[in-house]
């Protein structure tokens, strides 16, 4: 009789067991996987190249593990949306943005805070487009880091005028 019981009771802890590493995979693992995305999401704006899991299986890591990635996730993502914060020409975007529309303008054939039109946005911010729609539904970074995109191979010539009153042309 002794023994039997000492076997439930085994059985019963390694079911507890069980079943705390099945929510602490639950819960740090949903953490981890916004934190990476949020991550990602930044690392695209910015045309950076994306940061690479370890290729681990979230099951098949200790509770101590998951907590690890997921503090580590969490610098990455903050790391990431910082850099985000300062794009390397935000006073040049910031003064044609001055002489162009509203962050939310919708106005055809131009759209957002930087009057980008629907070519423009669908080569330098695909992903974007595809994601939110037109530059109106954009956050004015994410704008940004699509005019910094297009800046690399042509330059402040998309907005002429506004860039000559800022003395960029």
């Amino acid at each position: 009789m002794l023994i039997a019981l000492g076997c439930v009771l085994i059985t019963a802890g390694a079911r507890q067991a069980a079943a705390g590493q099945q929510s602490a995979v639950v819960y740090f693992g949903h953490k981890i996987g916004a934190y990476q995305e949020a991550t990602w999401h930044w690392e695209r704006v910015m045309g950076a190249r994306r940061t690479e899991t370890a290729g681990r299986v979230l099951t098949e890591m200790s509770s101590g593990d998951l907590r690890k990635a997921a503090l580590l996730w969490a610098r990455r993502a903050e790391q990431a949306r910082r850099l985000a914060q300062h794009p390397p020409h935000l006073r040049a975007w910031l003064c044609i943005h001055r002489y162009e529309g509203s962050w939310t303008d919708t106005g055809d054939p131009y759209w957002g805070g930087l009057q980008m039109s629907v070519t423009f946005q669908r080569h330098y911010g695909a992903w974007l487009f595809r994601h939110k729609g037109t530059a109106d539904h954009w956050t004015p970074l994410e704008q940004i880091w699509t005019a910094e995109r297009a800046l690399r191979s042509r330059g402040f010539w998309p907005w002429p005028n506004t860039a000559r009153f800022c003395g960029l042309l």
